[in-house]
């Protein structure tokens, strides 16, 4: 059993375990997804790369994230760079009492400037820590048609997909200095930037095992950059 919550003290390993941590929001995604969606996808990408890796742990989520941009939404809930910086140390400098080595897996981009910042600091003080994103090649930004497809996958009853309709589906980094100026409120007034029509679960299979595929070969080549993030496997010459 490779979850930390369900198994039992003396099952976890005494020469230390790599621990895989997700990570990921409670924020608006849209009419049709739930706001658990950026956790859902960094705890099945975490899951399914523990599965391929013998000893891995995965710990319970951090569900709570830095979400600010979504502020103008009701049910965010973001707790901002700060607070999440402090939770990560802390979560670490924890896990380093019978831990061998911990990966966060990161769901929400929201989260990177505080994963560079936390996890730089973690590895200054010398823990065997990095982190690796739940980024998909090619995928539209929030709520979109990348998303829905993954979430249509793994938890299909949790899609309302009559509620589904386009946002913004500007390039994000075009929308970027909007985003930072007044919110994803400001330029998607549902909340959706991309166009989730055409999602299907098909889809999102082949997504999800892509990202895993990808996750599972950051972990193993173990390469972090001077951030801590895992590089990617071409990068890494794997």
């Amino acid at each position: 059993m490779n979850d930390l919550a369900r198994t039992v003290w003396p099952r976890v390993p005494a020469t230390g375990a790599l621990v895989l941590v997700p990570v990921g929001s409670t924020e608006q995604h849209g009419p049709h997804l739930p706001f658990t969606t950026d956790t859902v996808i960094a705890r099945a990408v975490a899951g399914g790369a523990a599965e391929r890796l013998p000893g891995t742990l995965v710990a319970p989520a951090i569900a709570f994230g830095n979400s600010g941009e979504h502020a103008g939404f009701p049910g965010t809930i973001s707790i901002g760079h700060e607070a999440l910086r402090f939770v990560l140390i802390e979560t670490m400098r924890s896990l380093a009492l019978w831990a061998r080595r911990v990966v966060f897996v990161n769901g929400h981009g929201g989260n990177v400037r505080t994963l560079d910042d936390a996890v730089a600091s973690l590895r200054a003080e010398g823990h065997d820590v990095a982190w690796t994103p739940c980024v998909f090649p090619g995928g539209d930004a929030h709520a979109g048609r990348t998303e829905t497809s993954v979430m249509l996958h793994l938890v299909p009853q949790e899609v309302r997909r009559e509620a589904a309709a386009a946002g913004d589906t500007r390039p994000l980094a075009e929308l970027m200095p909007l985003l930072i100026d007044g919110g994803v409120r400001s330029v998607a007034a549902n909340g959706v930037l991309g166009d989730p029509t055409g999602a299907s679960a098909a889809e999102g299979r082949t997504l999800l095992g892509a990202l895993i595929g990808e996750t599972v070969r950051r972990i193993t080549a173990f390469t972090p950059d001077a951030r801590g993030r895992l590089t990617a496997a071409q990068e890494a010459g794997v």
